[in-house]
């Protein structure tokens, strides 16, 4: 059996056309923008450069107590 991964499919990628964030509206991604796109489904949410490092910087923190085995504070 093959070993699962915590980590859901993530690209980083650059933004075909101008939409909103998924994160927030005030949030615009426009056309050639960086963005993270995460898969959701059968489709893709996109987020900011903002919103992607604050999603990433706290993903980064649950992964570490994880590998500590730490509970949840």
């Amino acid at each position: 059996m093959a070993i699962k991964s915590l980590v859901t499919h993530v690209e980083i990628d650059t933004a075909g056309k101008a939409h909103n964030c998924q994160a927030s509206a005030k949030h615009r991604i426009e056309k050639g923008d960086v963005r993270l796109k995460v898969r959701n489904g059968r489709s893709w949410d996109h987020y900011c450069l903002d919103c992607a490092k604050k999603i990433i910087g706290r993903d980064i923190e649950k992964l570490q107590a994880i590998q500590d085995m730490r509970p949840p504070t």
